[in-house]
């Protein structure tokens, strides 16, 4: 049975539609990229596919929603405050555990922000707080990973570091891109949109960037 499954949807908002006659299954262990230009429904795809697997997926959203007040630690053990009880989350608040402090600095290490541990997020560069968005969603765990152009306010080094980690971590991953070619780096199968219609759905290893550059035009 797919992770995800469409079948002739039409989604959107306050009714009105955004991507229409959407028809797709996702299977577990499939890397995905939603790619396509600005308005053309990525970012409603996504939410609607997320919708479906809220209790066994994790999400970097587009705009990261992370706490700026709080540091890169505690936003990134936000991504668990659901398997612990509220007198366990209050004390780590106050006073971060060794374990937890443990297991977050190891998924840090994988992104480059462990000498940002425990530096408000709020004054941390664009890029670095994206890397701490993807930082929670790491921790959250789950079946699957979406994030939504997780990797567009970081360098292409660094960005490549951030979606080898992805990968290793999560099975299943899907991600809206506007690199096409981080995009082929990454996934085993490419969806592309415009306006608001699926018109590409193939597996990577048979396009190239050229050929997905047309859905810019």
């Amino acid at each position: 049975m797919p992770l995800f499954a469409l079948r002739d949807a039409s989604l959107g908002y306050d009714g009105r539609p955004v991507v229409r006659d959407v028809t797709l299954a996702i299977e577990r262990g499939e890397r995905v990229a939603i790619i396509g230009p600005s308005g053309a429904g990525k970012s409603t795809l996504l939410n609607a596919l997320y919708q479906q697997q809220k209790a066994r997926a994790a999400l970097v959203p587009q705009d990261g929603a992370l706490v700026k007040q709080l540091s890169v630690y505690h936003n990134v053990y936000i991504g668990r405050l659901h398997r612990h009880g509220s007198l366990h989350n209050l004390v780590n608040l106050v006073r971060p555990l060794r374990a937890h402090v443990a297991s977050v600095t190891a998924i840090l290490e994988q992104l480059d922000l462990v000498e940002k541990l425990f530096t408000p997020v709020g004054e941390l560069s664009g890029g670095q707080q994206q890397r701490t968005a993807v930082a929670r969603a790491l921790y959250h765990g789950g079946e699957a990973l979406l994030g939504d152009e997780p990797v567009s306010a970081v360098d292409g080094n660094q960005a490549r570091d951030v979606l080898r980690a992805i990968a290793r971590a999560c099975a299943t991953v899907v991600l809206v891109m506007h690199d096409v070619e981080l995009a082929l780096e990454l996934a085993t199968r490419v969806i592309g949109l415009r306006a608001g219609r699926v018109v590409l759905d193939r597996p990577a290893a048979g396009l190239d960037a050229e050929e997905l550059a047309d859905l810019y035009r």
